[in-house]
């Protein structure tokens, strides 16, 4: 017995995303306007506007505001080198980690520095007593002008205070060269990451469809004596990102 059959506007998505992938539809091409496309399948205006929006939620188009739905063209990814960017002798030598990344310009559009009350597991992480502040560095990152990660840093307020760290440009080699200066240098690091859907928020900051996913990834610092001295709480677009770590046997 065959199976139920499915609703008119995704037999509709499904015929628009083979003629995506078929190539009659090239990346940066219109699609038909919900009008066009109802009088081409015989349907509601209502029918129509349901499986472009199907097609939107999968990624595979864009809507642009006053000029209709258009084919999204590829993303290149960017390639995470999860081990090489935390070597010492790249921040100790005044490069940024960011750098190991990508070869197109990563680019940091929001950033904002404060000192705040830490989540619970943050400060037990960071062993911050009662009353203990940390300095949170909060940034967005974006390439060719599309959001694809947020990175929320956690240190000891007590440790960085009137350093460059509490500032937006914390210099050359970044925070940790600024640590290492203060005598706190990260000899080890851990970095834990799974995959999940986004909250609301951080799919607006993104700009994600519906259906999509990201790679939390939180990385936590510790100093020769063994003291956790930053964590850092990575959000991804999982869409975007692939992560390589490459090491010896």
């Amino acid at each position: 017995m065959s199976g139920k059959e499915p609703p008119k506007y995704k037999r509709i998505a499904e015929h628009l995303r083979s003629a995506i992938e078929g190539g009659r539809y090239q990346p940066g091409d219109q699609l038909p306007s919900e009008n066009a496309l109802a009088a081409e399948e015989g349907v509601s205006a209502l029918t129509a506007r349901a499986a472009l929006k199907e097609l939107k939620n999968s990624g595979l188009v864009e809507s642009r505001v006053g000029a209709g739905i258009f084919v999204r063209r590829p993303f290149a990814p960017i390639r995470r080198h999860g081990i090489q960017r935390l070597a010492h002798e790249r921040w100790g030598s005044g490069a940024s980690i960011w750098s190991t990344d990508e070869s197109r310009a990563l680019v940091v559009d929001h950033l904002q520095v404060t000192e705040v009350t830490a989540p619970p597991q943050i400060a037990a992480a960071l062993a911050l007593g009662d009353g203990e502040t940390a300095c949170l560095r909060s940034r967005r990152f974006v390439v060719a002008g599309r959001p694809v990660l947020l990175s929320r840093s956690f240190l000891p307020q007590a440790v960085v205070t009137g350093s460059a760290i509490t500032l937006p440009d914390t210099g050359a080699g970044g925070t940790y060269a600024r640590l290492a200066e203060l005598g706190q240098a990260p000899v080890r690091f851990r970095e834990e990451l799974r995959v999940r859907k986004p909250s609301a928020e951080e799919a607006e900051r993104l700009e994600l469809t519906p259906d999509a996913s990201v790679i939390q990834l939180v990385r936590t610092a510790w100093t020769s004596e063994q003291r956790a001295i930053e964590v850092n709480e990575m959000v991804l677009d999982a869409e975007v990102y692939v992560l390589d770590y490459e090491f010896d046997a």
